[in-house]
């Protein structure tokens, strides 16, 4: 739907977490993952601050959780995977939002801080309810800020940002950066706008504007650091210096970002591990394998093989859903 900054996608079943050689997917793990079990997460292991030790769970689209030692972080959690037609070409903006409690109480049993790239609906409709479950943070734009207030999260709970701040959590830090999103093939997007107070609370995807754009760059104490985008943009002179050991890659779907693959290894010093996320169709179950449309299948083949040329040195995995990586 080019009016949309969005991909369509058809059922295709895709094999991942995965080396990805330049002929497709590998069967060779980057690093033997422990897969969780159905019903959720798998606990994480106690670690102190000096290990470094930190597990990594894709939750779809661009949603992480990170478990350090005993203290959860999430990124852009949408568990919800709520169906808007949108894959199907039916798509519809007055799609209501509608949490589905099961899926997320069965994965966030925790969180103390939750950061939120943009507001679309894909990345920001379950934080509120979140926010209210685990009493977590919540980092994000002026507009996250005002959405939050707008569905009854405590201010004290939420933290604006702009780009620039370095916040110490004592086993971990998070560099947050200003950050741009994806445009369509109309070099526009969906659902634009700012939320410059607190609006009545969302009812409809979109209620939910992309309200600006942010990265953020996790240190952990002793171990990586690790880069996370949440759209396929970027400002590149926003990445000098942050040289991260693995960077969470939002797939281009559109060429309307000049030298996107390249530009950004060069900008983030070629990572040792690339992760390309969203890719997936998230309006299906959270089961593996992932499903990806076709379409989307040569622009993840494309992705894989622009990194290899431009970064040779940096291994790509392709992640699945719930399952633990340690870089």
């Amino acid at each position: 739907m080019p009016s949309l900054d969005r991909r369509r996608f058809l059922r295709d079943a895709a094999a991942s977490t995965a080396l990805v050689s330049a002929g497709g997917l590998a069967s060779t793990a980057l690093a033997a993952p422990a897969q969780a079990a159905a019903t959720g997460p798998a606990p994480a292991a106690a670690t102190t601050r000096r290990t470094g030790r930190a597990s990594f769970r894709w939750w779809g689209t661009a949603g992480w959780r990170l478990d350090i030692g005993q203290r959860t972080v999430l990124v852009d959690p949408f568990l919800s995977r709520i169906n808007t037609g949108l894959f199907d070409g039916t798509f519809n903006a007055k799609t209501r939002l509608e949490v589905r409690t099961d899926q997320v109480d069965a994965r966030v049993d925790r969180a103390e801080t939750v950061l939120v790239t943009h507001t679309h609906w894909d990345h920001f409709m379950d934080v509120p309810y979140i926010a209210g479950r685990t009493g977590a943070r919540v980092f994000g734009t002026l507009t996250a800020y005002h959405l939050g207030l707008a569905y009854g999260v405590p201010s004290g709970q939420l933290s604006m940002v702009k780009g620039g701040e370095v916040l110490d959590f004592g086993d971990y830090t998070v560099e947050v950066v200003g950050s741009l999103h994806s445009r369509n093939v109309s070099y526009s997007m969906a659902f634009p706008g700012l939320r410059v107070s607190p609006p009545a609370k969302p009812e409809t995807i979109a209620d939910l504007p992309e309200g600006d754009t942010l990265n953020y760059l996790v240190r952990v104490a002793g171990g990586p650091s690790v880069f996370f985008m949440g759209a396929s943009d970027f400002v590149a002179r926003n990445l000098a210096g942050l040289a991260p050991d693995v960077a969470m890659v939002a797939l281009n779907s559109t060429t309307v970002t000049a030298d996107y693959v390249p530009r950004l290894m060069a900008a983030l010093d070629h990572p040792k591990v690339v992760v390309p996320v969203h890719f997936d169709n998230f309006e299906t179950e959270l089961r593996n394998p992932p499903t990806v449309a076709p379409s989307d299948r040569k622009q993840l083949d494309q992705l894989i093989a622009a990194v290899r040329e431009s970064s040779p040195r940096s291994r790509v995995l392709v992640p699945e859903y719930d399952t633990a990586y340690h870089f």
